[in-house]
């Protein structure tokens, strides 16, 4: 049954659609996914590489965790077929993390030296929509190298997809 809750929808979304978008890749040549583009962290490869590491940043920062890039400050290639495993299990790990904060706690946090301070809901809306931000960028790169049909994204998509509605 399609869940009403706008929290388990977004996460849901989000962990299938940068699914469906890895996979899409899997099937690119490794210059195809690293081709530089003029949009976005340049390429498919590092766009996919900074949606991923985002969720760990936000988690960290949900979790009151030193807040760490781990994915991006290491320079490693890694394949599409890596990243879907590390998605995997960091959608998981995000969205056990985003379902045990209430939406109204409010979380303060250093970072490069000034504070900020966010409630769990907008970590949540942002870490969401921020792979929306990015699949857009990476769709446009897919369709310039002639990937037809482009992978599906979005949020009807999903919920027929996953038949929870008709």
């Amino acid at each position: 049954m399609l869940s009403s809750d706008p929290v388990d929808i977004q996460l849901e979304h989000d962990a299938w659609a940068t699914r469906n978008l890895i996979e899409a890749c899997a099937r690119l040549t490794r210059e195809q996914f690293h081709q530089p583009f003029e949009m976005g962290p340049g390429s498919l490869h590092d766009a996919t590489t900074h949606i991923v590491a985002a969720m760990v940043f936000w988690e960290n920062v949900l979790e009151d965790r030193e807040l760490t890039n781990w994915l991006e400050d290491e320079p490693k290639e890694r394949t599409p077929a890596e990243l879907l495993a590390l998605h995997e299990k960091i959608a998981a790990d995000f969205a056990a993390v985003a379902h045990k904060h209430p939406l109204d706690e409010f979380i303060s946090r250093v970072y490069k030296g000034k504070t900020y301070t966010y409630t769990c809901g907008i970590v949540i809306t942002h870490v969401t929509t921020h792979g929306m931000h990015h699949r857009a960028q990476c769709l446009n790169m897919l369709r310039q190298l002639g990937v037809d049909p482009l992978p599906k994204s979005s949020v009807t998509e999903w919920c027929r997809a996953v038949d929870r509605i008709r």
